[in-house]
Formats: structure tokens, C-alpha cells, sequence
């Protein structure tokens, strides 16, 4: 029995902004039920959240950081108590299954706490006393963040946004994806409520207001999560005020299997199996591509469907026995559905992976079952493009030389990873382009909030996570104070 419809809506100057164009979102797990509605607001509504950010950003600023971590760490308790309830609307909005849902929010809630543990050392000031008097190296905060934030990780794609963005005193407007904004409104409405109003500012809609959040002449920088193509248009359309911006784009991240892997290591082969299909394939940083050594690719391969078999279970997000839910819309199905049908016709092999737990579910909602392709040339769509499903190719490689040539064979350079002895795999790793590798793990399970995350080439600009990733949301104002006495002579 579905449950009623939630009703969304956007939040300016710390109250709700109701309109009344309504979109709704439905359950990918059963299609014909909507979860909820959240509203589509316009061009004129975006301006004035922004406005009042803008405004509100003159006061924010002077702020104490105590103050702020004060009100962050309130934020993060109303989230925890919430999680329960917050979990299951993402995975109901989603179709990304429970435990998924409440570790993306575990790994938010990791990341805001260290933000808070650190943002206190890191933009502090920095003084230094030299021969010529004393420099000030101070870190001010920039002003009106627009943030833009994609569907596949709403909740933490926006946290790791907002954190750093309120810590170092700016104020912000974001936009969630019409693909998954539920969840992620009620986690904006429990931070926004601990901070002033116009802080933290909540809008929805489509392309028009995307256009007036990055090229707005009051929003000083943009903090996007998303598509390359996108990017580009949110780049042009920031060109002319200069914006300053931190871009996580796409990826299409190899894996590179060496000789010395040990095929024989299950619990490697499972976490290789994860990093190709948790949340359904639908992760930037996933592993995307597979290369392995040529002596033992054909073995490989075996105990590679043999791990997948017995971990995808196929089904309802809310069943504890599964372990991929569905895609979540009906045309990335298609597009994925695509990739594959093109390699098949060109004469690769398509394996299917796991179990369906649930047949007649499985027809009714936007569910793929997981599928390794065998047999693709790597100038193939499915090796060249990003999936983003529950699709993988696997390639053999010569030697090392011909593995990193495939590896960096991209336009893309988010992460990657290396599995085989470590000496050997961070040998090659260094060789690498992305802007971070693994090592016998891959995707989230090698994700450490206090390293920094972003990608080289078309996979962005700037960096994520970290100190680097607070550091992002400041500007370096230096401030010297010579002793007069000794500056140079300027004649009269």
C-alpha cells in the first residue's frame, strides 16, 4: 500500500516559499506512485533568494566561528535523529536501497563533523613576523554560493557543499535535482532552521533557474556536481562576472587488474564486484571500466561472475536480502540499455549478473539487471562513455605500458584504481591520470572524507572534502604591515 505524498517546498529568508507549479517525483521501485511534489519555481524566485543571501551575507560574515560550529553541530544532531525517516524518502525517491540510503547519510554526517572539527585551524589566520614588519595571511569568505547538486548522492553531494560553505561564513542558495530533491529538502530544512535567515536558501526548478544561479552578478561562487556538457554552459554563463567555481564532473573510471592480483582473494574480487554496481552503477566515482592482465584475464573473468553472482540481489530497496534497487528514471534505462544493445551488435558478449528476487516487481518498476560485457574494443561507446548503470566492460591488457595508455585513453580523470601487490600497484598508480587512485579498493569504499576529492581533464576543477574543500569556500586576503622606517626611498 503506497503511502500519501509529500509536499515540498522551497525555503527563502528562513521561511517556506510556496508557488503553485507543482512537480511531482515518482517511486522508481513502482512508477505509477508518487512520493512527493516539490515545486518548480522560477527565474524570479531564484533572484530573490538570492537577493536575500546577498543581503544576509553582510551580517553572516562578521560572525564568530564558534557561533557557526555551534549552529553546524546542532544541524548534524537534527539530521541524526532524522535518519531513520529521511533514509527510507531517499530510497522510496530513489530506489537506491536502504543501507545505501543511510550510508550516504552516514558518510554526510562524517564529513559535516569534520568540518566542523577543522575549520577552525584552517582558515585561521596566519602571522608572520619577518625583517620587513608583519604579513597577515587571512582567509575571508567569498559571498553568495549558488550550489547545483545532482540526483545520484543528493543528500551528501549537497552536505559536502553547505558544511564548508556556512563554516567559513558565506551565505547560499541551492538547487537539487527534480530527479531526487524529497530527501535532500528535508536535510536543507533541518540545517537551514539552526542558522539566520537567508543563510541557507532552498529553490527547484529546471534550466532557468540553474541559468540565474550561475550567471547572477550577486553570487560570487558556483559549487556544481553534475554532467560535463553542463558544466560547460554554467562556465560560459559565469565568464562574464568571474565566478569562482568548484566543478565535480563526469568520470569513466578504470580499473586496472594486474598480473600479481590475486584472483583467488574473494573479498577482493567483492569489492571490485561493489565498486562496479553499488547504487545500482550510478556513482561518479564508480569503477567503470575494467582492465586486466591478459594472463590471467580468462580465469579472472570466472571468479569475477562467481563474486557477482552470489553478491547482486536484485529487487525492493527495502528488502534487507538486496543489494541493487532500481535505476532511478526511466531514461537513463534507456540510455545504459543503449551502451549495451550497441556492443552486443557488434559482437560482444553480455553476461547477466546476480539474482531477481522479485520478477513481476521487476517488470513493473525501472529495475536493469546487472550485466558484464565481454568482447568490446575500447574506442566502443561502452568503454568511451560514462554509463552510470549497472553495466561494465572488461578489457585485457599486455603490460603495464599498454595498461596505463588504456587507463588514461579518456577525456575523463575522476578517480581509479590499481589491484595487485602494493609496491606494483602504486608504481603504476602514479602514472595515473585522475585525481585520486586506490588501491585494492574502489569508489566509496575507498572514499576518506579528510583527503580531498575531484577530478582532472573533464572531470572538474577544484577540490572537494578535506581542508582543501573548506579552504575552497575562502578567499586569501594577505594584509602586510611594513615598518615604515625601512621602506625604499621614493623621491618626493
Amino acid at each position: 500500500m503506497s503511502e500519501s505524498p509529500i509536499m515540498i517546498d522551497a525555503i527563502i529568508n528562513g521561511e517556506k516559499y510556496k508557488v503553485d507549479n507543482q512537480a511531482p517525483r515518482e517511486n522508481p521501485t513502482h512508477p505509477a506512485e508518487v512520493v512527493g511534489y516539490a515545486p518548480v519555481n522560477t527565474r524570479e524566485d531564484t533572484i530573490k533568494a538570492i537577493d536575500v543571501a546577498y543581503d544576509t551575507f553582510i551580517t553572516w560574515r562578521e560572525s564568530s566561528i564558534d557561533e557557526r560550529i555551534k549552529r553546524m553541530r546542532k544541524a548534524i544532531q537534527n539530521i541524526k535523529d532524522a535518519t531513520p525517516e529521511i533514509a527510507k524518502l531517499l530510497s522510496r525517491e530513489h530506489g537506491k536501497p536502504l543501507y545505501d540510503s543511510e550510508g550516504e547519510i552516514g558518510v554526510s554526517l562524517m564529513w559535516m563533523e569534520y568540518a566542523c572539527d577543522q575549520v577552525k585551524e584552517v582558515i585561521k589566520s596566519d602571522v608572520q613576523e619577518h625583517d620587513n614588519g608583519k604579513t597577515i595571511i587571512a582567509r575571508d569568505a567569498i559571498g553568495v554560493v549558488s550550489a547545483i547538486t545532482p540526483w545520484n548522492y543528493p543528500i551528501s553531494l549537497s552536505t559536502i557543499k553547505i558544511a564548508p560553505a556556512l563554516l567559513t561564513g558565506n551565505t547560499m542558495v541551492l538547487k537539487p535535482s527534480p530527479l531526487a530533491p524529497l530527501a535532500v529538502s528535508k536535510v536543507v530544512e533541518l540545517i537551514a532552521k539552526e542558522f539566520p535567515p537567508g543563510v541557507l536558501n532552498l529553490v527547484h526548478g529546471e534550466a532557468d533557474v540553474g541559468v540565474e544561479l550561475t550567471s547572477n552578478p550577486k553570487v560570487a561562487k558556483i559549487a556544481f556536481t553534475g554532467g560535463t556538457e553542463t558544466a560547460k554552459h554554467i562556465m560560459k554563463a559565469a565568464a562574464d562576472t568571474i565566478k569562482h567555481m568548484t566543478l565535480e564532473l563526469g568520470g569513466n573510471d578504470a580499473a586496472i587488474v594486474l598480473d600479481d592480483f590475486d584472483i583467488q582473494d574473494e573479498k577482493a574480487m567483492r569489492r571490485l564486484v561493489i565498486s562496479n554496481f553499488l547504487t545500482a552503477g550510478q556513482i561518479c566515482m564508480i569503477a567503470k571500466r575494467i582492465y586486466v592482465h591478459k594472463s590471467i584475464y580468462d580465469q579472472f573473468v570466472e571468479k569475477y561472475i562467481e563474486a557477482a553472482n552470489k553478491w547482486i540481489r536484485v529487487g525492493d530497496p527495502f528488502d534487507k536480502n538486496v543489494t541493487v534497487g532500481p535505476v532511478n528514471n526511466q531514461k537513463q534505462v534507456k540510455y545504459v540499455q543503449s551502451l549495451i544493445d550497441d556492443a552486443k551488435g557488434k559482437g560482444a558478449e553480455v553476461v547477466k549478473l546476480g539474482k531477481i528476487l522479485d520478477q513481476e516487481l521487476y517488470e513493473e518498476g525501472y529495475f536493469m539487471q546487472p550485466t558484464v560485457v565481454l568482447g568490446a574494443n575500447q574506442e566502443d561507446p561502452i568503454v568511451v562513455k560514462e554509463q552510470f548503470g549497472p553495466t561494465v566492460p572488461i578489457l585485457p591488457f599486455n603490460d603495464d605500458e599498454h595498461a596505463i595508455e588504456l587507463a588514461n585513453d579518456s577525456i575523463f580523470g575522476l578517480t581509479s584504481s590499481v589491484w595487485g601487490k602494493e609496491e606494483h600497484a602504486v608504481k603504476i598508480a602514479k602514472h595515473i591520470q585522475a585525481g585520486t587512485t586506490m588501491i585494492n579498493t574502489a569508489a566509496v569504499q575507498g572514499l576518506d572524507v579528510r583527503f580531498p576529492f575531484g577530478g582532472v581533464k573533464q572531470s572538474g576543477m577544484g577540490r572537494e572534502y578535506g581542508k582543501e574543500g573548506l579552504l575552497a569556500y575562502t578567499d586569501t586576503h594577505v594584509i602586510n604591515i611594513p615598518n615604515t622606517k625601512d621602506l625604499p626611498y621614493i623621491p618626493e
